[in-house]
């Protein structure tokens, strides 16, 4: 029992699935000191005060999850920020990410082997810089450990919400293949994967060791229309579930003075400054009911993935040489490819392009809703004069965005011990690069042109246009961008003397990094040609640390933990400390807490005056829609969902966030083999880096409206400032503070079956009490329970509570595990106290009165050694086909909650196979 809880407290708030196995292996064996993440002392595991939660490789296969991201994005830790594969209309699509505590995917610092990875090569948001985890081999890994506190004082920035560290195999010997496939209940969304793995060479007995992993894997698309009998799933039009017309993903209907683009096309009669429908939507759209006002309807996801294909290599060695007894060398090699497509909705007309003005002038805004006309001698214009028009060019073609990243990471280095210290030395060289593909993107000036001149006919006509019309408006717009990152660190650590309760340690450290980023726009944004805003980052900084951490065991069962690093950027400077203390006053019981500072440094996308990003996200106009009421004179309910765009601008001037972290919890073994932890925990992220958020921008007068939707008086008189929202701006600054806290437990039980076999039973859960982000002392929001923060990511919004139930059972040569994943309802607000951000068509607050409903699935994986040799594997994800709550308002997924991306894609499948060959 006692060891047990050691164990438990080295692995923090979660006592992991292979620790009670570990430890009674360990039972009879000396107490070996290792290093552990968020310490450079070498000790034993039981002598730690911070939450880690270790992830066995025994923990990966059983979940049955294909990559280290799927499995990751399970824990109850990971909140709103987080990356999902499905996210194919965010900024940096094709990646995937974590993010502790809902900060965000820039405060969890992932390290591979304990090392830093060049991050990914395009910002989140198109500012947050973060680790792509897709580049990460998963049948190489040996265990994952996640340290739930803060962890500046020895990695410096990033670590706010806290670190993951993922650690590959060192030590593997032999030849071991794996396959896997996987279909869904559909029998679409197919995977593929297959690794081989050789290792030879034995440290103690040939003095290296040589391992080398490839692993290939290959994804199908899945079309959100291949989900249309699945209730809501993928449907863009809600009307069957009594929502309006104007979801957020519907286009083609008219409103009066303003119109969205459609395939047939509308004009604007220029006398009664109505839209009107030009003849032949039937050959384009077959939604019913149709448009009552006579626009072309259709939704996007006749378009839009789910899913995306994707295709990827991954390819890892490292070798090690035991030179003596007291010196090591290592190396490490990686690389990986990873090439992701999605296909989004074909561009129109009448979008709104945001590009630098010359010579570094003030940003140039076209809005080409109002630019391009159809000419007065257009073959379809029966007005005899120049008019507005809306237009989505289906003819053209949808979108096919594609992104190829290519991740490369070289490790040489050294590790010993010389005069009672252990120490370690290397050099680490990472990069990352990204190619844009982006089809089907419209030359604005070109299709501005052949509109006015007549050279181009749209709709049902299209099919008259030759193909020189297309060769001039249709364009492919591409980027390539990189990330680099050099380190050169060094650490060493020794006990120094013995105090009343053990060797009082001591370890020092320091590293100097220099990171490098070239993130330029897509071809054609920089001028306003295409249908796309300006988003570009660069920048180049350099810094150098050193850190000191010492561990003191006061008195027996009283362990006192300090450490501090110094970080010296270009323009700034960083001193964060930590302090650590657990008690121990029996075998079976401890008690540990932390309080720990942190920062982020402000990235090349957020400092650097030459980065600029243009992002969109809906948002409640307060003119057009006043306290959640489409005014009258024009406005309509998409007014108070109304997608916009924004743009973010570079501050030279940005300081670094800062954090204060605190943990507080007890480890406890009542009885033998069951274990049970509890911490609460506390971060405050300050002098945060943001933009104004689209809440506050939509009130600036900086906002930018369409002049020829304004709404018009009971005269019939235009309202000047008052058209549908386009662009809101705003540079970053220090403003906010966010102050999140809530409770970690973890209870594991293994039973002992005799015959029968073994067991393991656990709970993981984590409870979210508060979500607070203040502005000032008179704005703030509460995003606990709520659907916010919609500003980033994917509006996904923060559960309170998230829960993960496992069991385990193994008998003879056959394991069987199961895992029941819940997350709590959440109320349909992007703030507490807020309106509800949808209603019914009849004006009730939906759904299910302004909640989304909790969702619970159930996963089911069988393993079967059939022999020394060959093990086969099956998995069931979602085995009740669960379908995932309807929810109108996220953009990560249409109509389904990101975190419910399993109840969308439905039952799922999975049969692999691992041979060792020897």
């Amino acid at each position: 029992m006692a060891r047990s809880v050691r164990i438990v407290c080295a692995g923090g708030m979660a006592a992991t699935l292979a620790a009670p196995a570990f430890a009674q292996e360990a039972a009879n064996a000396p107490l070996q000191r290792v290093e552990i993440t968020g310490s450079s002392i070498k000790r034993a595991s039981a002598e730690t005060a911070s939450p880690i939660q270790v992830i066995s490789r025994d923990d990966l296969v059983k979940s049955g999850k294909s990559t280290v991201a799927e499995y990751l994005q399970t824990l109850t830790a990971d909140g709103a920020g987080s990356l999902p594969t499905t996210f194919g209309n965010g900024f940096a699509a094709g990646s995937t990410a974590i993010s502790l505590r809902g900060l965000g995917a820039t405060s969890t610092l992932v390290l591979l082997n304990g090392r830093r990875m060049a991050p990914f090569a395009r910002a989140d948001d198109g500012q947050k810089s973060f680790t792509d985890l897709s580049s990460v081999p998963m049948n190489i890994v040996e265990r994952i450990e996640v340290l739930k506190d803060g962890a500046s004082s020895l990695y410096g920035a990033d670590a706010i919400a806290g670190v993951v560290n993922i650690i590959l195999r060192k030590d593997f010997t032999g030849l071991e293949f794996k396959g896997e496939t996987g279909w869904s209940r559909y029998d679409d969304a197919k995977q593929n994967k297959a690794s081989l793995t050789w290792g030879t060479g034995s440290l103690d007995e040939d003095k290296y060791n040589w391992v080398i992993n490839a692993e290939y894997s290959q994804n199908d698309k899945l079309a959100a229309s291949a989900r249309k009998d699945r209730d809501w799933i993928g449907h863009g039009d809600l009307r069957p579930w009594g929502y309006p017309l104007g979801t957020q993903f519907a286009n083609g209907y008219i409103s009066g003075s303003s119109a969205s683009p459609s395939p047939a096309g509308a004009l604007r009669d220029p006398n009664t400054k109505q839209y009107v429908a030009l003849p032949g939507c039937e050959q384009f759209s077959n939604v019913t009911p149709a448009d009552p006002k006579g626009g072309c309807l259709w939704y996007q996801d006749k378009f839009r993935s789910m899913l995306p294909e994707v295709e990827g290599i991954n390819l890892y060695t490292r070798g090690t040489w035991q030179i003596n007894d007291n010196l090591q060398a290592y190396t490490e090699l990686g690389f990986s490819e990873r090439k992701a497509s999605f296909t989004l909705t074909p561009g129109s007309t009448s979008s709104t392009v945001v590009f630098p003005g010359t010579n570094g002038g003030p940003n140039q805004i076209i809005n080409y809703g109002n630019d391009i006309v159809m000419g007065a001698n257009h073959p379809q214009n029966p007005y005899g004069k120049p008019v507005l028009m809306r237009y989505s060019l289906w003819d053209v073609g949808a979108s096919t965005r594609t992104a190829e990243n290519r991740f490369n990471r070289f490790v040489v280095g050294l590790k010993g011990s010389n005069a009672g210290w252990d120490w370690e030395t290397g050099y680490t060289h990472s990069q990352s690069s990204l190619d844009l593909d982006w089809t089907n993107m419209l030359n604005m000036k070109a299709l501005k042109a052949a509109l006015a001149n007549g050279t181009y006919l749209i709709g049902a006509q299209a099919s008259k246009n030759p193909q020189s019309v297309y060769d001039a408006i249709r364009t492919t717009a591409t980027s390539h961008s990189t990330t680099k990152l050099d380190i050169v660190d060094f650490k060493a650590s020794r006990e120094l003397f013995e105090l009343p309760g053990g060797a009082m340690g001591l370890a020092i450290g320091g590293e100097h990094r220099r990171e490098k980023l070239d993130n330029p726009s897509l071809s054609g944004t920089e001028d306003g040609t295409i249908n796309s805003s300006y988003t570009a980052a660069f920048g180049d900084s350099k810094v150098s640390a050193i850190y000191v951490e010492a561990l003191a065991p006061v008195w027996k069962g009283v362990e006192v933990t300090g450490a501090m690093r110094y970080d010296k950027y270009d323009h700034f400077n960083s001193t964060t400390p930590k302090l650590g203390l657990k008690w121990t006053p029996v075998k079976s019981f401890a008690l540990r807490g932390t309080y720990s500072e942190g920062f982020r440094a402000p990235s090349a996308a957020e400092n650097n005056p030459l980065s600029q990003a243009v992002g969109s996200a809906p948002v409640r106009d307060p003119i057009r829609c006043p306290n959640g009421t489409p005014a009258a004179g024009g406005a309509t309910t998409t007014d108070c969902a109304i997608s916009v765009q924004a743009i973010k601008i570079g501050n030279p001037d940005l300081q670094p966030e800062k954090s204060k972290g605190y943990t507080l919890g007890m480890v406890w073994d009542p009885i033998q083999d069951l274990s049970l932890a509890v911490d609460a925990w506390k971060i405050k992220r300050s002098n945060e880096i943001n933009p104004v958020s689209y809440a506050e921008a939509a009130l600036s007068p900086t906002a930018v409206r369409n002049s020829a939707q304004n709404l018009v008086d009971a005269n019939g008189n235009p309202i000047p400032n008052t058209g549908t929202l386009l662009v809101l701006s705003g540079a970053y600054r220090n403003s906010s503070y966010t102050q999140v806290s809530g409770v970690d437990l973890d209870v594991k039980q293994r039973l002992r079956l005799g015959q029968y076999g073994r067991a393991t039973i656990g709970l993981n859960w984590t409870h979210v009490a508060s979500w607070l982000r203040v502005e000032s002392d008179t704005l703030q929001y509460q995003f606990a329970g709520t659907h916010g923060n919609c500003d980033t990511s994917n509006c996904a919004g923060t559960p309170k509570n998230k829960g993960t139930l496992t069991a385990s059972w193994d008998i003879d040569q056959f394991n069987l595990a199961t895992q029941v994943n819940y997350r709590s309802s959440m109320k349909n607000i992007k703030f507490e106290g807020d309106l509800c951000a949808s209603k019914l068509a009849d004006g009730t607050p939906a759904p299910n009165g302004c909640r989304l409903a909790s969702f619970t699935t159930v996963d089911l994986t069988g393993r079967w050694n059939f022999s020394k040799q060959l093990t086969l594997t099956a998995s069931v994800s979602n085995l009740f086909d669960r379908v995932a709550p309807l929810d109108p308002l996220t953009y990560g997924g249409i109509s389904f909650n990101p975190m419910d991306a399993s109840g969308a894609i439905g039952r799922y499948f999975k049969l692999g196979a691992n041979y060792k060959f020897f």
